[in-house]
C-alpha cells in the first residue's frame, strides 16, 4: 500500500499514540479499586458516549433499518462474548501481572485461526498452524506462572487463575470477532460498534445487577480512571489504528499492535503505584507468543 511521503511523520505519530492508547488499558485497570464488572461496565458506558458522536454526525444509525432479526441476534451474541472478554481480562489483571495478562489476552489472533478452522470450516495454512502451535507454546510458558514473587501456594493459585482468566479473555474476544463477521460486512464502523457496544453494555448491566455489584456512586478518582480507560484504548487506540489502515497495510498495523504487551509492561513498571517487574518466564514466553502471532497472522498475508 502506497502513501504520500508527507504523510509519513503523521503516520508515525498516529501509530505511536494509538499504541500508547491501547497500552494504558491494563495498567489503568490495575490502578482501579472497583470490581472488574464495574470497571467493564463504566468503560463501555463511556465508550458508547464517545462513539455516539460520529454515529449521529454521519447518520450511521439509518443502516440499522435494514437489519433482520438474525442480525440483531448476532449483535447480542457478539455483545455477550465481548462482555465476558472485558470482565475476565480485567479480573485477571488483579490476580496476575499486567505483562502476563496482556500477553495472554493477545493470543486472540491464533485463537481466531483455530476457531475459523473448527467453526467456519476455513482450512488454515501451514504458516497459520505453525504460528498457532508456537503461540500456544509461549502461552503455556507464561500461564504456568509468571512469577509474581508471592512464593505461597495461595499466591500461586491466584496467579494461575488470573492467567486462566486472561486466556478466557482471548478466547471470548476471538469468538466476538468471529460471530460478528457477517454483521460487520453489513454495517459501517460506527453503527456497528454502537450496536455491539450497546448490547455488551446492557449485558454487563444485567450481570452487575445479578451479582450485586454496585456501579454507582463512584469516587471521582474511579470515574477518572474509567474515563481514561475508555479514552485511551478507544479514542487514541482503536480510532488511530482504524485511520492508519487507510494508509498502510494491515500487516503493518498488526506488527505495531504487537507492541501492546511491551508498552503495558513498561507502563506498569514505570508507575510507582504498580512498579511491576516482569519475570524471566514472562519475558521468554511473551517473546514466543509474539513470534507465533507474527508467523500466524502477518506472514500469512504474503503467502
Amino acid at each position: 500500500m502506497r502513501y504520500h511521503r508527507h504523510l509519513l511523520p503523521v503516520l508515525v505519530l498516529v501509530l505511536a499514540l494509538a499504541l500508547l492508547g491501547i497500552s494504558t488499558s491494563g495498567p489503568l485497570a490495575r490502578l482501579s479499586d472497583a470490581p472488574p464488572l464495574a470497571i467493564a461496565t463504566w468503560r463501555l458506558g463511556f465508550s458508547l458516549i464517545i462513539v455516539a458522536v460520529p454515529l449521529i454526525w454521519t447518520r450511521g444509525w439509518r443502516q440499522w433499518r435494514d437489519l433482520h432479526s438474525k442480525d440483531i441476534a448476532i449483535a447480542i451474541t457478539a455483545g455477550a462474548f465481548l462482555a465476558v472478554h472485558f470482565w475476565s481480562w480485567i479480573a485477571s489483571i488483579g490476580m496476575t501481572t499486567v505483562a502476563a495478562s496482556v500477553l495472554l489476552v493477545n493470543l486472540h489472533p491464533v485463537v481466531m485461526i483455530a476457531g475459523s478452522a473448527l467453526w467456519l470450516g476455513e482450512k488454515p495454512t501451514m504458516r497459520q498452524i505453525l504460528g498457532t502451535v508456537v503461540g500456544l507454546g509461549g502461552a503455556a510458558v507464561v500461564a504456568l506462572g509468571s512469577g509474581t514473587g508471592t512464593g505461597t501456594v495461595e499466591g500461586k493459585g491466584t496467579e494461575l487463575l488470573g492467567n486462566a482468566l486472561a486466556v478466557l479473555g482471548a478466547i471470548t474476544v476471538a469468538l466476538y470477532y468471529l460471530s460478528a463477521r457477517r454483521l460487520r460486512a453489513k454495517l459501517d464502523v460506527w453503527p456497528y460498534v454502537t450496536l455491539v457496544y450497546g448490547s455488551c453494555f446492557v449485558i454487563l448491566l444485567a450481570l452487575s445487577a445479578a451479582m450485586g455489584v454496585q456501579l454507582a456512586p463512584q469516587p471521582a478518582r474511579e470515574l477518572g480512571i474509567f474515563a481514561a480507560i475508555a479514552l485511551g484504548p478507544m479514542l487514541l487506540g482503536h480510532t488511530g489504528f482504524n485511520w492508519a489502515l487507510k494508509h498502510v497495510s494491515a500487516p503493518t498495523v498488526s506488527l505495531v499492535l504487537l507492541g501492546e504487551p511491551v508498552g503495558a509492561g513498561l507502563i506498569a513498571f514505570a508507575l510507582p503505584a504498580i512498579a511491576e517487574v516482569p519475570s524471566m518466564r514472562t519475558v521468554v514466553g511473551g517473546a514466543v507468543i509474539l513470534a507465533g502471532i507474527v508467523i500466524a497472522t502477518v506472514s500469512r498475508r504474503r503467502s
